[in-house]
């Protein structure tokens, strides 16, 4: 009932074009914005230009921690702006259309890769007093309630206030999230993690999460994220 009233009050619009629509992707935005499909990497899932190829450029280059991850879109145009209107102007409910995206798209894969809990990317305390939540734990909270699997928010915490990443190379970015995250062990021991974000840029984030779930006993870590970058 309360939710009727509100939907009244307040239609659901379109994440990328903000018209109003119930679903929460219009029918054009979606032709528009089309999920990432194969040829992609079968690590990060980068989109790559061929079947024969097995790796994006940049997994080729380095070797990640993460066993496999997985994004909904491209992170640009209409979707970038998406995103960006969820974590700075207080669009909160874009979370769950993304989380419903992502249960669509990802959910046979998810249990196709024995996923125990859902750890969001955490934010300093710091950050979360500035923007009022996290974004990710947000679509953590969404997707865990559609799949049936529960949410640790507190398995791993951001100790470290960092600059932000985007101003930052890869190398950079290592250096800036050295020492920022610190996995509880009982709560991941011998657990295999999904572990979700907003935006897969360099995998750094990811990466470094990923390394001190698993010194803390985690079996294996997996990400998805709403959208991933075109490399570095």
């Amino acid at each position: 009932m309360i939710e009727a009233i509100l939907e009244i009050l307040y239609p659901s619009t379109c994440i990328f074009c903000g018209r109003i629509c119930k679903e929460g992707i219009c029918e054009r935005c979606r032709a528009e914005n089309p999920y990432i499909r194969e040829p992609r990497c079968k690590r990060c899932g980068k989109p790559i230009s061929s079947e024969e190829e097995e790796f994006c450029h940049d997994c080729i280059k380095q070797k990640f921690c993460y066993e496999q991850g997985r994004s909904l879109w491209l992170h640009k145009n209409s979707v970038k702006q998406s995103v960006y209107a969820f974590k700075y102007k207080n669009h909160r409910i874009y979370g769950r259309v993304y989380a419903r995206e992502m249960a669509i798209e990802f959910g046979e894969l998810i249990r196709l890769w024995g996923i125990d809990i859902i750890v969001p990317v955490p934010l300093h305390k710091k950050k979360v007093r500035k923007r009022g939540f996290n974004q990710a734990e947000i679509i953590a909270r969404e997707l865990g309630k559609r799949i049936g699997i529960p949410v640790e928010t507190s398995a791993v915490i951001r100790e470290k206030y960092t600059s932000p990443q985007k101003e930052l190379g890869q190398s950079g970015r290592r250096r800036n999230l050295r020492g920022a995250f610190r996995a509880r062990g009982r709560s991941v021991k011998g657990k295999n993690i999904l572990i979700i974000d907003d935006i897969y840029t360099t995998g750094s984030t990811i990466d470094c999460i990923s390394e001190e779930l698993r010194r803390n006993g985690c079996e294996k870590t997996y990400f998805l994220t709403i959208s991933i970058g075109q490399g570095f």
